[in-house]
């Protein structure tokens, strides 16, 4: 098969808003959370189970976080996953002018 070069376009950073999900900025939020508590559990060589146990948290909920199921689980929670792994967690805002869906095609 011969590919051929098209015009690249850059992303927003968020794939979410790419691709015109719902939530997008929350579900990038929480993308960006179970990413850092994946990297502590495997940092620290630990089951959902000794997870469990060292803050009180379901073993359930660090397996979704796992298994990328984020639909019951808040940012609040995985705050609170975080903060019990004992990282914590700083948040930096920056608002920028949404753009409309016609402005980006003209763009």
């Amino acid at each position: 098969m011969i590919w051929k070069a098209t015009k690249s376009i850059r992303g927003s950073g968020n794939i979410y808003r790419d691709f015109d999900v719902p939530d997008a900025d929350v579900r990038q939020l929480k993308t960006i959370q179970a990413a850092e508590i994946i990297k502590t559990l495997d940092k620290k060589g630990l089951t959902v189970r000794k997870a469990q146990s060292l803050t009180g948290i379901d073993a359930g909920d660090f397996s979704r976080v796992r298994n990328a199921d984020f639909r019951r689980i808040s940012v609040e929670r995985l705050m609170a996953m975080i903060n019990g792994l004992g990282s914590r967690v700083e948040v930096a805002v920056t608002l920028r002018r949404a753009e409309t869906r016609h402005a980006a095609a003209v763009a």
